[in-house]
């Protein structure tokens, strides 16, 4: 059984970044690039931050009052992206938000991330599975991403 089919694990990997959310604190280091973001619909209201040097992401922290979907959307893509190049990083997203619209995607590629595959159908929920992700997409000047749709 592939992961995205498995509806009790998918819940699992959610509440679990969700308890206990991976890179949840700032850093004063002013070598971090800085996102605010937050949604006029719900609690979600995060900060981001990215330190990207030669192309490669070294670090990404985040804190902020947020939802479970947010929240634990914001951990998985502090994970995967940290260490990636900045190529590695903008394929990811790719795959990511096209999962998010309902397209094809390669869970491989997006590990823990495969836990959203469902949130396209919640249209209330895409704002909150995607603030953590938009916000990276603009400190990497990935203006496609940057938007709500």
């Amino acid at each position: 059984m592939s992961l995205k089919d498995d509806a009790s694990m998918l819940r699992s990997i959610i509440m679990d970044h969700y308890e206990y959310p991976r890179n949840h604190s700032l850093t004063d280091d002013t070598t971090y690039a800085s996102k605010h973001m937050a949604s006029a619909s719900c609690i979600d209201d995060i900060e981001v931050q990215a330190k990207i040097e030669n192309d490669r992401i070294e670090d990404i922290r985040f804190d902020g009052t947020a939802c479970t979907i947010a929240t634990s959307s914001t951990s998985i893509m502090s994970e995967l992206l940290r260490g990636k190049t900045t190529e590695e990083a903008k394929a990811i997203m790719d795959q990511y938000f096209g999962m998010i619209d309902g397209k094809d995607f390669d869970e491989d590629v997006l590990q823990e991330a495969v836990a959203f595959c469902n949130v396209g159908r919640q249209a209330n929920r895409i704002k909150c599975a995607t603030i953590g992700w938009r916000a990276m997409a603009h400190l990497m000047g990935i203006e496609e991403y940057q938007d709500e749709k």
